[in-house]
């Protein structure tokens, strides 16, 4: 196999970063993004990390740590909005960009050094235009293959370059800590641990069969990282699976009533969603997360693919009106999948029902606000039940 010359490019404390780029009151303080008294935080600044402030931590266990914490809701649509600048520079030095989430990306540089010279001159080029372009800062990896690339990438945050040269990679793995490999969680560590394994070097001292006998199917995966091996590729970026909207509520509840309202404003949002990327969906998925964290879904497959937020509701309500509320919910999502373009022609009914027909009426509705939408800003105009501040939609019929 030919050799690989990989960079992981990883945005620094992006969504804070972005907060503190809009806003010049905000550099320098130690502010995250989250949302609402039960959230949790999605990013929070350097400054907060010194605090022991953490991705994924509650919004209440943060603000213990770090008192002088500022809150900023996030705003998605800004975010996304960079992350497309941002993929848009790294395609400019390589047609091989893989998007690993909104904020980070490998690029495979091979064939590309008579463009743009060497790696590291290339990791300091995409750096700069980063920074020029957008005013974020962004760390880079570069190693022989992926594995390697996105440690390297979080060695030297912020505004890092660390490379990782292929004579020097068996030199690096031998004492890299073990809880640094990607799959290695606190389960897998401790067993590691118990059979005297600190370090990524240390595993080569155990065969294949033993780590697949303690650790399973991952025994595979850490024994070839241990050599150095890891063989995936640079994948381009495909179109988007599915689309979804969802919501941790500020307060655990049973309320369907109050659940069927949010369950229409994000409908409404996916529905926006496949509207603007010109896709409809033939499947549809609620997702709940109970006051005890476990996660529920539920899913119904449609005859025919939806782009309008009405059929979206009307599914996802059904499954709602269906699920046995044992727990309050803590978090409610609508997912839409099985996507399909647009530009395939729907299969007409001979003779539509009343039900069809009104859904096909709400569809030119829906498109018709979506122009004054773009015209005039978003939430121009909104449904009348979403512009209550309590909305309570119809209360859901009750199976038989």
């Amino acid at each position: 196999m030919a050799s690989q010359t990989i960079l992981h490019v990883d945005m620094d404390a992006f969504f804070a970063s972005v907060e503190q780029l809009d806003n010049p009151e905000l550099r320098g303080r130690c502010v995250a993004v989250g949302g609402g008294q039960r959230g949790v935080v999605a990013a929070a600044s350097y400054e907060a990390r010194k605090f022991g402030v953490r991705s994924a931590m509650p919004i209440f266990q943060a603000r213990q740590k770090c008192p002088q914490l500022i809150i900023v809701p996030p705003r998605r649509e800004r975010y996304v909005a960079l992350s497309r600048q941002i993929m848009a520079i790294l395609s400019r030095f390589s047609p091989l960009v893989e998007p690993i989430s909104i904020d980070e990306a490998y690029v495979d540089l091979a064939g590309c050094e008579r463009l743009h010279g060497p790696a590291r001159a290339t990791a300091l080029a995409i750096k700069n235009q980063i920074r020029d372009q957008t005013g974020l800062t962004c760390s880079v990896g570069i190693a022989p293959n992926k594995f390697l690339a996105k440690i390297a990438s979080d060695l030297n945050k912020p505004d890092g370059l660390t490379i990782i040269a292929p004579e020097q990679m068996m030199t690096f793995i031998e004492s890299l800590p073990i809880q640094k490999v990607p799959g290695v969680g606190t389960r897998t560590q401790q067993r590691l641990t118990g059979l005297g394994i600190a370090t990524l070097g240390q595993v080569r001292a155990f065969s294949e069969a033993q780590l697949v006998r303690r650790l399973g199917a991952f025994g595979h995966r850490l024994s070839a990282l241990a050599r150095g091996q890891d063989d995936s590729r640079v994948e381009v970026a495909s179109e988007a699976k599915s689309m979804g909207s969802e919501i941790t509520l500020d307060h655990d509840t049973r309320d369907r009533n109050l659940l069927a309202g949010h369950l229409l404003a994000q409908s409404e949002a996916v529905a926006r969603e496949l509207r603007r990327h010109q896709v409809r969906a033939r499947t549809i998925t609620l997702k709940l997360r109970t006051a005890d964290f476990q996660r529920h879904t539920r899913g119904q497959t449609l005859e025919q693919p939806v782009d309008s937020a009405d059929a979206i509701y009307a599914t996802a309500l059904a499954l709602l009106t269906a699920f046995d509320l044992k727990q309050p919910i803590r978090l409610i999502g609508v997912a839409a999948g099985n996507l399909q373009a647009r530009q395939i022609p729907l299969q007409q009914e001979l003779f539509a029902s009343t039900e069809t027909r009104q859904r096909r009426q709400w569809q030119k509705v829906e498109q018709a606000l979506d122009a004054i939408d773009a015209r005039y800003g978003r939430h121009s105009v909104v449904r009348g039940t979403l512009a209550d501040p309590s909305p309570k939609p119809p209360k859901p019929k009750q199976k038989d």
